[in-house]
């Protein structure tokens, strides 16, 4: 058997989120082959997917080949990154490797969702360590977070490179620039293959600096009379601490809302990656000590979660925080696709509380951390890899960042568009295929405490249910004389108003009657009730309600 390697997106392309990458290294030999995991996040539900809580990646592949997984780097703390680690390590227990903020993230959050005996190694920027047949590299790359790096995997067949998310911005809040030098370096050495963030591929010219939101900070700030109340992503620590930042500029206080930021800000403090002055920070029973002009709230809501502390404080539902008119709401972050409704409900019910209401479109609050086009080009002539492969991106941003590198000289059958689980597969020689839809790789819903357990016929369920409810018809019969002993009783939710739907319910009745008259004796009375009463609540009403017959037999 020949050497290959092969790359194998599980999560990440053709849509923003469930970012997970896996590299396969096979030597020829039956025992010979090894992976190594860049990256496990989470991806909100999409709107059809009624009731689901999150989407994670699907391991089905790293689970067959679980003696060949080595471990997962990850590239920064971003819950897209980090956020199906609790729902993957209990059942592919194999160790991660993260710079020290991002580590502490995922013990967070491992610890909110009780997983245990998680080995995780800190590693450093310019590191380099040995996984198998993998010397695994490490650089760092500005983004919304400290600590991002991106992965430089190399193998006998070559080096593959992850940029993790980035951009180049020259006023990083960390102070920290993405690391040209290591890029440079890495071209120079020889890239196999590049795969780079696309989520801003269709954003002409450069992505604005992050001291654009101090500046706007400061504007918002000065103009607020009452308190001031910004919602963001709980990892986004470079947001907190501009807003820490602003509220000591503007002699505020700062009370942090809502479990996940806290034990993050908490954590963050702890290893010096925050810096906030104790006698500034208040907790939540103690905002009423203080004049509103005085107070700085930092919670979770900026995409309109239902459980986020804005959201509920938007709904009149906080148990800590009643929004009153005169104060002032910065939504710091921008709407991830899918999410675009729940935003907008929650930003219509801040303004009918008579809040000051700042978002994306109205104010530069939010700041994007990915590179734009001329940055996306920069990084692949500081790289220049054989092939390219963009990654992290709705179809279309892969498309247009593809089309960037065509650009730049790069000829089409050497850059890559594909979507979750296909592979790319490279031989000795360097020649690179495609396998279309070679690996599973399936949304996997989370919803409460089940794991993968949501499928399309359970959301075909919810739908219908959503759209025309239910129909749930009970009756006794007697077996032997095939008479009705109780019944026919009916019970609807999401159909029909029962108390004005009397000739309704009494004509469903008598088809109840009618048909158990003619079956009472067949065992398959349930299957025919169901049958009659589709049609004749289709007929009556148009509509088509789960029909749901419970038949006790006597």
């Amino acid at each position: 058997m020949s050497k290959t390697l092969r790359i194998i997106p599980l999560g990440g392309v053709g849509e923003i989120g469930k970012n997970m990458t896996a590299v396969e290294y096979a030597d020829g030999t039956p025992s010979g082959s090894a992976i190594v995991v860049i990256d496990a996040g989470m991806m909100f539900p999409e709107a059809h997917m009624l009731g689901v809580d999150l989407v994670i990646p699907d391991i089905t592949y790293l689970l067959e080949n679980r003696d060949k997984v080595l471990g997962i780097v990850i590239t920064h703390g971003h819950e897209d990154h980090i956020g199906a680690l609790p729902y993957i390590l209990p059942r592919l227990n194999v160790p991660l490797y993260a710079t020290r903020l991002t580590a502490g993230l995922v013990q967070v959050k491992l610890k909110l969702n009780r997983v245990r005996d998680a080995t995780i190694h800190i590693i450093q920027e310019r590191d380099t360590f040995q996984l198998g047949p993998f010397t695994v590299e490490t650089f760092h790359v500005s983004h919304s977070i400290p600590d991002g790096v991106g992965i430089a995997l190399t193998t006998p067949l070559g080096t593959i490179v992850h940029s993790g998310d980035f951009k180049f911005d020259p006023n990083p809040v960390d102070g920290e620039m993405t690391d040209f030098a290591k890029l440079a370096e890495l071209g120079a050495r020889g890239v196999l293959a590049l795969l780079s963030d696309s989520t801003n591929a269709d954003s002409p010219g450069h992505t604005p600096s992050e001291q654009v939101i101090a500046d706007t900070f400061a504007r918002v700030f000065a103009l607020a009379a009452g308190r001031i109340i910004i919602a963001t992503f709980a990892s986004n620590i470079s947001r907190i601490q501009q807003a820490i930042d602003a509220a000591a500029r503007f002699e505020r206080k700062v009370c942090v809302i809502g479990r996940s930021m806290q034990d993050n800000v908490k954590m963050a403090v702890e290893l010096g990656y925050l810096q906030a002055d104790p006698q500034r920070v208040v907790r939540a029973d103690e905002l009423s000590d203080y004049a509103s002009s005085e107070i700085v709230i930092l919670c979770t809501g900026g995409q309109g979660e239902p459980t986020s502390a804005l959201t509920k404080m938007a709904n009149r539902e906080h148990k800590q925080v009643t929004l009153r008119t005169g104060d002032t709401v910065i939504l710091s972050a921008s709407a991830i696709p899918g999410n675009e409704e729940m935003i907008n409900k929650t930003l219509n019910n801040l303004f009918r509380e008579g809040a000051v209401v700042y978002y994306d479109r109205f104010l530069d609050v939010h700041v994007s951390g990915h590179a734009s086009q001329e940055e996306e080009k920069w990084m692949i002539n500081l790289v220049r890899p054989r092939y390219f492969v963009p990654i992290h991106g709705e179809y279309r941003h892969l498309v247009i960042h593809g089309r960037l590198a065509e650009s730049l000289g790069y000829r089409r059958e050497n850059i890559f568009i594909v979507e979750n689980g296909d592979v790319i597969e490279f031989d000795e020689q360097a020649r690179a295929r495609v396998l279309r839809e070679d690996v599973s790789a399936a949304d996997v819903l989370v919803d409460g405490i089940g794991i993968g357990d949501i499928g399309s016929v359970v959301l075909r369920d919810r739908h219908q249910l959503a759209q025309d409810g239910f129909f749930i018809a009970m009756l006794g019969i007697n077996l032997r004389t095939g008479e009705i002993v109780f019944g026919p009783e009916i019970e609807t939710r999401g159909f029909v108003y029962t108390p004005e739907a009397e000739s309704i319910i009494e004509g469903a009745k008598q088809v109840i009657r009618d048909a158990a008259a003619s079956s009472a004796h067949d065992t398959g009375l349930s299957t025919t009730l169901k049958q009659v009463l589709g049609e004749y609540l289709y007929k009556t009403t148009r509509r088509r309600p789960m029909v749901i017959p419970v038949v006790t037999e006597l």
